[in-house]
């Protein structure tokens, strides 16, 4: 088990702000974020108690039980009775049939999310790498953990498919821990585990070069959401290159397109209604 050094640090942050979701499974993934939007009251009700961001727990939710609020959150077994899988006999005290809350409490606990308190980005997915095992860190480096990467530009195949049993051309049928928690943040809900720079990231820090490069292509952009403009993905693609912006690269320049542009050029994009 490594521990969360500067470089592992670094990696995690390198690869969350660099993913994309993949195309073909936008759909998927934008389903699973709705979901967990639509219930944030009812995770923040259990996370916050412990310390944790909501969405932390929604992503767990997703992966472990299918956000469904019928099963543990330990393993997806029903609530009418104790755990039967691993980790199983949960929760130790209490008779069922269990609320899903008081499940969602033990199985947090169990796991030591009360005692974690490292709440970024790379806290997370070193938390949640941490949960799901060091088998392809350690044993298949090539291949990243599709419990974190799976639907996202940094997977596409390679999976343990049963206990120690590796196969190099099987694919994860899951949404990645991730790929969700990227689309959370590219719809503005990691508040806590982004540090969002005051507006603007002054040119004047950028290098003339860095500057260049992006400015023909915003000089004939507007803001539209409803329209992929052309070369609006690659506004967006280098955007996406500084610190706490996370922005799908579809080529739709809506809303926080333009705050993103704000952040790094000190204005909004053409046509924004707030640029008035």
């Amino acid at each position: 088990m490594p521990s969360l050094t500067g470089a592992l640090r670094a990696e995690y942050q390198q690869l969350f702000d660099t993913c994309q979701i993949r195309p073909e499974r936008q759909a998927e993934v934008e389903a699973c974020a709705e979901r967990a939007l639509a219930q944030q009251t009812r995770y923040d009700s259990v996370a916050r108690p412990l310390g944790m961001p909501w969405y932390v727990l929604a992503v767990i939710h997703s992966l472990e039980a299918s956000a469904r609020f019928d099963t543990h959150l330990h393993n997806g077994d029903p609530l009418a009775a104790r755990t039967v899988h691993v980790p199983s006999g949960r929760p130790s005290t209490g008779a069922p049939p269990f609320g899903w809350e008081a499940s969602a409490d033990d199985a947090l606990r169990l796991a030591r999310y009360d005692r974690w308190d490292d709440w970024s980005v790379p806290g997370i997915l070193y938390k949640w790498e941490s949960y799901n095992g060091w088998g392809y860190r350690n044993a298949h480096p090539e291949v990243k953990s599709p419990y974190l990467w799976s639907y996202t530009s940094h997977y596409l195949r390679g999976k343990y498919v049963g206990d120690g049993t590796f196969s190099d051309s099987a694919v994860s049928k899951q949404v990645g821990a991730a790929a969700l928690l990227r689309r959370l943040a590219e719809r503005g809900a990691l508040a806590e585990a982004v540090a969002t720079p005051s507006p603007p990231i002054r040119p004047t820090t950028l290098s003339p070069a860095t500057i260049a490069r992006p400015a023909p292509i915003a000089a004939r952009l507007h803001y539209d959401p409803d329209v992929v403009a052309p070369d609006g993905s690659a506004l967006q693609r280098f955007l996406n290159q500084f610190p706490a912006i996370f922005l799908r690269e579809d080529g739709q320049l809506g809303p926080r397109s333009s705050d993103a542009f704000r952040l790094v050029f000190g204005q909004y994009l053409q046509g924004d209604p707030r640029a008035a």
